[in-house]
């Protein structure tokens, strides 16, 4: 199982929007984090599922992310 890395934003007017780099056109977008965390738990690995079972390439991870302290 490979793990993707997401991206979470909060725009200016509140709302959250996420997507995954290494996969091309997997993002959502609802109200609260936590909406928009629960539709990438379902998108990321319906999108490497329909990508199997049309025969193309799954996509290796290749983005990752740290917090660093200043």
């Amino acid at each position: 199982m490979k793990e993707y890395l997401v991206i979470y934003e909060q725009g200016e007017d509140g709302t959250w929007g996420a997507y995954s780099p290494d996969l091309w056109g997997v993002y959502a977008a609802a109200d609260t984090r936590e909406e928009t965390e629960a539709l990438m738990r379902e998108a990321v690995p319906a999108h490497v599922e329909a990508l199997r079972e049309a025969g193309l390439e799954i996509p290796e991870p290749t983005h990752h992310a740290e917090r660093i302290a200043a």
